[in-house]
């Protein structure tokens, strides 16, 4: 068998799929090879809006026949093809006994993954998550929201499925791997939109990320894991983890504890874990009408149901320190994403329909480890000072401090909302405030920089009305447990670091992907355990 993928196929943005396959036939035959039995599937889709007056869908086709071609590398160039390597994730299982079963703590991307591809080989995991099921963290979430009483064991960081639960459910990632693509094959199959297999841009929403880790939780019971929701590891000593809810046994133990675990990586400095300090952004939250996003970026085009809303990524690395946008959530909304009280957190959420009036975007700035000490508790003491910070300019209350962009450029707190209405939780629960004093002058400065920058982009951009939220600080994870080649933590056998937690990952995907890595590893070396 033949599989074929060809790039860059450009094609207007109101062709269909047919017309899409029948470019990738022609650019097949050219090259002399007989199409008549060849399959097409759309395999990635993109939007290329540089000329909002000529928008382009840019494509890759996988082109799979029967039979097999010995394809020469300068008729795959001529096509501009390549030969798809397989996606699979193949076990090898180990011989080492286990002393007791593998416990993975944290259900976010990262520990799911790493439980079903374990539970799915017989391995029997237990997953301790600190947070409640989907059903139990979503009423703590709203209870945040209509009383101020954060559950800082419950809530938008903590809880079945991670932070990506309340997010957008992007599954974009850097990362070239064709694992890539198991993961993306699993998330349909737990329920995720079938577009995230050939969208370039995929995402699957927070209504239906809901029901899709439900999907996930339900599978790893069913195939003989286990999942203690409410259970917080609390310390590690040999093969004990001791928790919340008392002490157990494991034969390995994979860290999969998110970005904003500090208890955590609190003790495991204190274990003499080795856990170095590492760059990362922080920033603020910026909302716009989602209708003038979309005619920014696609002219008269702009409502086509074809095109979409309209999404950016944009960066600017000139500066010393460097501005991009970071997690864009077209048609959503802002939200209280705090897990320790005493401090405001903001982040995105957008449903699968993006259908909210504003689209929201962090634009964050890079933090070096010198502003902080170079140490790892100077990393989170950063974070956490500016969202105390926060807290106390928003009102005491977990209101968010909130600027127009007008007045953030102008140095004065002066102008409440107008055409755009803030969104954060839900009620857009702000209060008018100093942001551009509230963080440190080198991060404000690179911000009106960028701003002024990404307007020139996205005509509108840094319109005087738009709104400001702050701060985003949980952008990634402000420390890297180190681990060996063998993905065990550094001077700890069995303990393995893994997901964005750990420092391995950003975002949903690249943190599946080295929850597959880590329970792989464990498959390597060990045999199921027997009891």
């Amino acid at each position: 068998m033949t599989k074929i993928l060809l790039n860059n196929i450009k094609i207007p943005f109101e062709a269909d799929d047919a017309e899409i396959f029948e470019a990738a036939q022609r650019r097949i035959a050219k090259s002399g090879l007989d199409t008549s039995g060849f399959a097409f599937r759309l395999y990635k889709r993109s939007i290329d809006a540089r000329k909002n007056d000529a928008i382009l869908f840019v494509c890759s086709v996988l082109c799979e026949s029967e039979t097999d071609f010995d394809l020469s590398s300068e008729s795959l160039k001529k096509m501009d093809g390549a030969i798809l390597p397989e996606a699979s994730v193949t076990a090898e299982r180990g011989s080492e006994k286990l002393s007791a079963r593998p416990v993975i703590v944290g259900l976010g991307p990262a520990g799911m993954f790493c439980a079903l591809l374990l539970a799915e080989n017989g391995y029997a995991p237990i997953v301790l998550e600190r947070g409640g099921d989907v059903d139990r963290r979503t009423a703590a979430v709203k209870s945040f929201y209509s009383h101020g009483i954060l559950d800082s064991n419950s809530n938008i960081q903590f809880g079945a499925g991670g932070a990506g639960t309340f997010s957008d459910g992007k599954l974009t990632t850097r990362v070239n791997d064709p694992i890539c693509s198991f993961v993306l094959e699993k998330l349909h199959e737990m329920g995720a939109p079938k577009e995230i297999l050939y969208r370039a841009k995929p995402h699957v929403g927070t209504d239906i990320l809901r029901d899709v880790v439900k999907n996930f939780a339900a599978r790893i019971t069913a195939l003989g894991g286990e999942i203690r929701y409410e259970t917080r590891l609390d310390s590690v000593d040999g093969g004990k983890a001791h928790t919340s809810a008392g002490d157990i046994d494991f034969g390995a133990l994979v860290l999969a504890i998110g970005h904003s675990a500090r208890d955590t990586y609190k003790m495991l400095m204190a274990k003499n874990f080795t856990v170095e300090p590492k760059q990362f952004s922080v920033g603020l939250r910026i909302e716009h009408l989602q209708s003038d996003i979309d005619r920014g970026l696609f002219g008269k085009n702009a409502g086509n149901p074809k095109l979409g809303k309209g999404e950016y990524t944009l960066s600017d690395t000139k500066g010393q320190r460097g501005v991009y946008t970071f997690c864009m959530c077209p048609g959503g909304e802002v939200v209280g994403a705090a897990s320790e009280e005493g401090g405001v957190v903001v982040n995105g959420m957008s449903s699968y329909a993006r259908d909210g009036k504003n689209a929201n975007s962090a634009v964050a700035v890079s933090v070096f480890t010198s502003d902080y000490g170079n140490t790892p508790a100077g990393a989170i003491e950063y974070q956490r000072n500016l969202e105390r910070a926060a807290f106390l300019a928003g009102g005491s209350d977990y209101s968010a401090p909130m600027q127009t962009v007008g007045d953030f450029f102008a140095g004065k707190a002066e102008k409440e909302p107008s055409r755009i209405i803030p969104t954060y939780m839900e009620s857009g629960k702000c209060r008018v405030a100093r942001l551009d004093t509230l963080l440190p002058q080198y991060i404000t400065s690179e911000l009106r920089r960028g701003l002024n920058i990404f307007d020139k982009k996205i005509s509108g951009f840094a319109s005087p009305d738009a709104i400001l939220t702050g701060v985003e600080t949980r952008t990634s994870a402000p420390v890297r447990i180190l681990r060996g080649d063998d993905l065990c933590a550094v001077g700890h056998d069995k303990i393995y670091p893994c997901g964005e937690g750990a420092g391995y990952a950003g975002g949903i995907t690249s943190a599946a992907l080295d929850g597959i890595r880590c329970a792989l590893a464990i498959m390597r070396r060990f045999a199921p355990y027997e009891g």
